[in-house]
Parts: C-alpha cells; sequence; structure tokens
C-alpha cells in the first residue's frame, strides 16, 4: 500500500510540474492596438489657410412648429415623411450618449432620444427612425453624402464645421476634462504633459490635448481608448464629460479628474442649405427645454454627471 501511495504521489507531481522550459509559450510583451490606432503629433486643419471665425453656437429662429403628420409641402421635413423614417447618424460606443443595449440590441442614450423626438415632431410616433452608426470622423461626410437626415453624436458645433454642415442651437453645453486609472497620480490636464493620451479621430478633443500630452494617440471609438487605458497602452483619456462619465460607469477602476479646460456645445449636425429643416429642429428642442422633455431626458442618461442642470439656453442670429 505505502508503495502504491508513494507511486500515486510522484505522478501526481509529475503531472503539476507543468512543462518543460522548451515547452512553454512565451507570452507577448507587448498587446495589440486597436484598428486604425495611430500616433498623431499634431492638430488635424480642415480648411487651408486660416481657421474661419464665426458666431458658431448661434443658430437659425424657428417658426411655429406644424402638426406632426402634416409637413409642409416641398419641404425637407416633407421628404422626410414620405420616405417613412427620420434616418439619424448616432454613436453605439458611448455610455450614456448612444450606446447598444446588450440585453435588447436597441441603440439608447441622451441623444439617441433627442432623435427620436425630432422623429416624432414628424411623424407624431419616436419610433419612426432608423439609427445609422457613425465613427466622429464620419458625421460631416455622411451628411454631406445625405446617407442621413441629421446626426445626433456629441458634435461639437465650430466655425470649422460649419463650412461643411449646418447646425441647430445649442441642445447641450459640455466640457473637455480627463480620464485617468485610480491612484494615478494625474490630477488634470496640467499632468499630461510626459504622458500617453487616447482620443478618438475627427473628434475637437484631438486637437484640445495634442500639444498638452507626451503623445497622444488616435482611435475610431472611445471605447478602443477604454481598452488601452485598461491594458497599460495609454496613461490617460480625455475628451467630453459626458463621453468620460459613460466610460468610467463601465470601469470602476477609473476615474475623472480636473476641471473642464473647453467648452463643448452639442448641435445636432443637419446637410448644409436645408434651412427649413434646422428650423423645424430648432423648434423641436425649443419645446424640449419648456415642456420638461430635455430634463426628463438627462434624468434618465446623466445623473452620473451631477442635478440636472437648466437646458441651454438658444442664442440665434435673425
Amino acid at each position: 500500500m505505502r508503495r502504491l501511495a508513494l507511486a500515486a504521489v510522484m505522478l501526481l507531481g509529475a503531472c503539476s510540474a507543468g512543462p518543460a522550459p522548451s515547452e512553454v509559450v512565451p507570452r507577448s510583451a507587448v498587446a495589440p492596438q486597436p484598428a486604425n490606432a495611430s500616433t498623431v503629433s499634431a492638430a488635424p486643419s480642415s480648411s487651408a489657410g486660416a481657421p474661419p471665425s464665426c458666431d458658431a453656437t448661434a443658430s437659425l429662429r424657428p417658426g411655429p412648429l406644424p402638426q406632426a403628420g402634416q409637413m409642409p409641402a416641398g419641404s425637407t421635413m416633407a421628404k422626410i415623411a414620405q420616405r417613412g423614417r427620420l434616418i439619424a447618424g448616432v454613436d453605439q460606443n458611448s455610455f450614456l450618449m448612444g450606446f447598444r443595449n446588450s440585453f435588447t440590441g436597441e441603440i439608447e442614450g441622451f441623444d439617441v432620444d433627442v432623435a427620436r423626438q425630432i422623429a416624432k415632431a414628424v411623424f407624431g410616433d419616436e419610433k419612426k427612425v432608423q439609427f445609422k452608426v457613425v465613427t466622429a470622423a464620419e458625421r460631416i461626410p455622411m451628411l454631406q453624402s445625405g446617407a442621413v437626415d441629421v446626426v445626433v453624436r456629441t458634435m461639437t458645433i465650430t466655425c470649422d464645421r460649419l463650412e461643411d454642415v449646418d447646425f441647430s442651437q445649442v441642445y447641450y453645453q459640455a466640457g473637455q476634462r480627463v480620464l485617468v486609472r485610480r491612484n494615478s497620480g494625474i490630477t488634470g490636464v496640467e499632468g499630461l504633459a510626459d504622458k500617453r493620451v487616447c482620443v478618438a479621430s475627427g473628434s475637437t478633443s484631438l486637437g484640445n490635448v495634442v500639444n498638452r500630452a507626451k503623445t497622444t494617440v488616435s482611435v475610431p471609438n472611445w471605447t478602443d481608448c477604454l481598452v488601452m487605458l485598461q491594458q497599460g497602452q495609454t496613461d490617460a483619456i480625455s475628451t467630453d464629460d459626458t463621453i468620460l462619465a459613460g466610460l468610467a460607469a463601465q470601469d470602476p477602476y477609473t476615474e475623472v479628474v480636473g476641471a473642464r479646460f473647453t467648452d463643448e456645445s452639442y448641435g445636432v449636425g443637419v446637410p448644409k442649405g436645408q434651412e427649413d429643416l434646422v428650423r423645424f429642429v430648432n423648434g423641436v428642442l425649443e419645446r424640449m427645454r419648456t415642456d420638461g422633455t430635455w430634463s426628463g431626458i438627462y434624468g434618465r442618461w446623466l445623473t452620473p454627471l451631477g442635478p440636472a442642470p437648466a437646458p441651454p439656453v438658444a442664442r440665434y442670429r435673425d
């Protein structure tokens, strides 16, 4: 019996010893980066020469909203009504603002609900909307090609962008901050000078941070940035506090630090020259502010950012 027990112990030891050194598969020292990740050394410019100057957040004054289902003949809204659905460009990777619910498969969030309100004003039914997922870099090309009627995707209104598309009034006022791993020692944007920072391509955040960090990495989506931060490939993510709040909610080992160092005024993007649609969307946003819809949508999605503020005050240029 003792011989059998000794043999069993020797066999167990042999099984648990693991492979010989020559059989150990080496583990890669470098985690793979997301597809289309690139290092950026200078802020991108979308137009030649000096950047344009304008009163960016002053939009077109709305007229009375037509009754749902009764769009003016010949208007852009009538064409949308005839099609039977609004086509809206949105995100599916920004938790709280525009994301895909993993249980239902539906796209949800603050921006998504704004798009639904536009559809409701056209049709009387907020479900008559087709969502097209677009990256930050695709927003303007999708509007220019006519692939979407509107873009509602944390899109900051800038003079540069107004050269290519039109915008509604401001529907949300955000600001850029910094997301880091807890206990990183980074307390705000001033701590990025010797750090690696991740941003999304096509975003205003890229230009705002590229000269403040040692290395800036550009990726297609903000969730790509979160993966790179988790893998230690970057030290921080910098973008609007709305987006960072969603990333922090997905990873309790991260935190948003520092004060806002920019103002990011979100507008609904509209194809250039469709002034009637801009005025219509502005009418929808006016109604959302006054009847409590805006505050209700904020309470549904953005409470991680704090108590609901007053909706942005509309500014018009005519």
